[in-house]
């Protein structure tokens, strides 16, 4: 299984950002994904979840600002993020998690003020 995150990049604060992640080798329409982010200094936390069916979650920090997507035909999951925060700044991972989970590599969000 692989996870190709991209998407990430430098913008200003208000900015907007949509990351997008690939994956590959499993059966994508039948898995949960979600995005975790890490910041310099701080615990990796969970951002976005959206189930194989039903409707996404989000933390507290991503409410009204973060939409979590998926296309299950591309094996595809996006995060859109509006009204960026400096604090947002972060490399930011897409996840299959499960029994057993797989980490893409990230993406580096970084939020000037």
């Amino acid at each position: 299984v692989q996870l190709q995150a991209s998407g990430g990049g430098l913008v200003q604060a208000g900015g907007s950002l949509r990351l997008s992640c690939a994956v590959s080798g499993s059966d994508f329409s039948r898995k949960a994904v979600a995005w975790y982010r890490r910041a310099p200094g701080k615990e990796r936390e969970s951002v976005a979840f959206i189930p194989r069916d039903g409707r996404p979650n989000y933390a507290d920090f991503a409410k009204g600002r973060f939409t979590i997507s998926r296309d299950n035909v591309k094996n595809m999951t996006y995060l859109q993020m509006n009204n960026l925060k400096p604090e947002d700044t972060a490399v930011y991972l897409c996840v299959l998690p499960g029994h057993t989970t797989y980490w893409g590599q990230g993406t580096q969000v970084t939020v000037s003020s």
